[in-house]
């Protein structure tokens, strides 16, 4: 469930930011940031479903998996090919995910 929830998230707050982004930056209409907030509104909700006793570590963990879904989304939606730094630190993002989530805690 967790790793479902912060694909979701992750999908959703890119999406959210790339609605601003659109606007902001790209000249489209301020009506983007509409679905943007709401898109953001989501990624809020989709993180409080990770099962973790302190939000800020549920963030923290959530941090290498933003950083790797950017780097797909700049592949796939901007159609921008990662190089190999990108493609390195997002895996390096992902260890430090799994050493969040999965490490033994007393």
């Amino acid at each position: 469930m967790t790793l479902l929830a912060y694909a979701g998230a992750a999908l959703a707050e890119i999406a959210g930011c790339f609605a601003f982004w659109s606007w902001l930056r790209l000249g489209r209409s301020p009506l983007w940031v509409l679905p943007g907030l709401a898109s953001l509104a989501l990624f809020a909700c989709l993180l409080t479903l990770v099962d973790s006793p302190a939000a800020g570590r549920a963030f923290a963990a959530y941090g290498g998996v933003y950083i790797a879904a950017s780097v797909a989304w700049m592949c796939l939606a901007e159609g921008q090919r990662p190089d190999r730094w990108d493609l390195t630190g997002a895996a390096i993002c992902l260890v430090g995910t799994a050493i969040i989530l999965f490490g033994r805690r007393p």
